[in-house]
This record gives structure tokens, C-alpha cells and sequence, in this order.
């Protein structure tokens, strides 16, 4: 059955965004209606610049990864899945795609963002409420940590964990003792943008997957404005669509100016340069 891989309604809510020919064949449609009408309707963009990109490269990635969180660090993927008792933590080699090392998460919860900072990961829950922090070489378990609010992306600027939960607010974390210092609210010239999700940051900018899109949008880390947005539709090639979910995965490698992305289900991860002329809009 399609629907193996959830447990729980929300959990397909969310999961289905991505398989419309396949929900409707199965006759699902007033369940998924009633979803969008509920503000998961994809997002267009403002009158910031939206860019279109070209493939560096490709890499092996795990078919079976719900992916939520990416990142880029001493040569290798972190990545953390999804999914309610498929949830992961993993060391993953580019080149490879071979998972190195893993760990486990609880089945009560649904793993969401990642991100490396210094000789620590730290990993969010969706609906738990609940983060975690490890070591980074062991995956030692350090602590728990709590909010008050979905968790969806995490990313740091080097002073703050920078966090999202779905809407158009980023929550930012004092890396220490976890405590909220503030937020950041995300607009461009039509108003909020909501549903950002997976989190990356470079050069200065927040990079934010927009939930359930194909696009990314660029943030000014400062303001909250939104500077442009990427368009990433046809990243995967027609015989990849099979059984894929929504993009989801954005990774940077500060020294090697390099910016990955993957998806859910994805069979492989991306190496993408931004195109440098902007579609202008009126």
C-alpha cells in the first residue's frame, strides 16, 4: 500500500503534498483539498529576483530517506530523516551516498532539521516539541531541549541557532542554554511567506526550502526580507518521479563555495549554481 511508510493522519497530511496523480487516483481528493485549504497552498514569489539554476553535479542519495535536514561539514553529509519509527541521524559520504554512521531516534518522534555546530548536532522534532543535541563524532546523546512551537528547519549563523515551524517566523536560539533571544519575521512585497521549512546558512543569507514548493527563497539574515528566490523545478529527470516527495535539503561547503540540494525520496542529491541573470518580473 502507498501509505505504509505513515503512521498517523497528520503525518500523511503532510507526506501526500508531493504525490498528487497517485492521491487522486485513489480517490483521496476531498482530504487533500481540505489540507490546502488550510494554508498549504504553494506560495508565489514577490517581485524580488526569482533565479533559475544549473546542475554542477550529481550524487547517490538514499531513496529510502524522508530527508529533513542537510548539512555540509568536514567533507560529509549530516542529514536527518523523518517519519514516525524511521526517524535517523546519519554521517553520510558524498561521493558514496553510504551511510557511515546512524542512530536511531524514538518512534514517538518525527525527526525534522539538523545542523553542525562546532563539535555538536543539533536535531529537531515536528510535533514533539522536543531537540537534541550530540556529540558530532560519537552521536553521543548530550541533552534535551524544549520549545514552544512545531519544529520544522534548523540552521546557525555562528552566534545563533536560527529555527523555523512552518510559518512565516524564525526562531532564534542561543546556542548555549537554548533559551529563545528572538524572532525573525519572513516577508517580501506580498507579506509573510509561510512555510518555510529546511534552513541553510551562507554568505550572510538564510536559504529556506518553502514548503510544499519547488522553490528557495533567500533571506536577509538581518531584516527578514526576502532578497530573491530559486526556482528548482526539473531537477530530477523523468524516470527519478517514482515514489519522490518534495524537495527538502539545502547544504553549503563554506570553503568550497559549493551549495547542495536533495528531496524526500529523492535518488539524488545536487550540486547547483544559481543562473546569475534574474528572470525580471513585473
Amino acid at each position: 500500500m502507498i501509505f505504509d511508510r505513515i503512521t498517523g493522519k497528520q503525518d500523511m497530511l503532510k507526506w501526500i503534498t508531493g504525490r498528487w496523480p497517485t492521491v487522486l487516483c485513489l480517490c483521496l481528493t476531498p482530504l487533500v483539498l481540505g489540507a490546502q485549504g488550510q494554508g498549504m497552498e504553494p506560495r508565489i514569489p514577490g517581485r524580488a529576483d526569482l533565479h533559475h539554476y544549473r546542475v554542477v553535479r550529481s550524487y547517490p542519495h538514499d531513496r529510502g530517506a524522508f530527508t529533513q535536514g542537510l548539512v555540509y561539514d568536514d567533507g560529509f553529509f549530516y542529514e536527518g530523516t523523518g517519519l514516525h519509527g524511521r526517524s535517523t541521524l546519519r554521517k553520510v559520504d558524498p561521493a558514496s551516498g553510504r551511510v557511515l554512521k546512524e542512530i536511531g531516534l524514538s518512534p514517538s518522534y518525527f525527526g525534522e532539521g539538523v545542523t553542525v555546530f562546532g563539535d555538536r548536532i543539533f536535531q529537531i522534532t515536528w510535533q514533539s516539541r522536543v531537540g537534541f543535541v550530540y556529540d558530532k563524532s560519537s552521536f553521543s546523546l548530550l541533552r534535551k531541549f524544549s520549545y514552544a512551537h512545531e519544529g520544522w528547519g534548523i540552521t546557525h549563523d555562528g552566534k545563533r541557532l536560527i529555527m523555523s515551524d512552518g510559518t512565516s517566523v524564525l526562531h532564534l536560539l542561543d546556542p548555549k542554554d537554548l533559551h529563545e533571544m528572538g524572532t525573525l519575521r519572513v516577508r517580501d512585497d506580498r507579506g509573510p511567506v509561510e512555510g518555510l521549512n529546511e534552513l541553510e546558512y551562507v554568505r550572510g543569507a538564510i536559504y529556506a526550502n518553502v514548503w510544499p514548493t519547488d522553490t528557495i527563497v533567500v533571506i536577509d539574515s538581518r531584516t527578514g526580507r526576502v532578497t530573491a528566490w530559486i526556482d528548482l523545478k526539473g531537477l530530477l529527470a523523468k524516470e527519478d518521479l517514482p515514489g519522490v516527495d518534495v524537495l527538502n535539503g539545502i547544504a553549503y561547503d563554506a570553503e568550497g563555495d559549493r551549495l547542495f540540494v536533495t528531496g524526500k525520496f529523492w535518488p539524488k542529491l545536487f550540486e547547483i549554481k544559481w543562473i546569475g541573470q534574474p528572470v525580471r518580473r513585473d
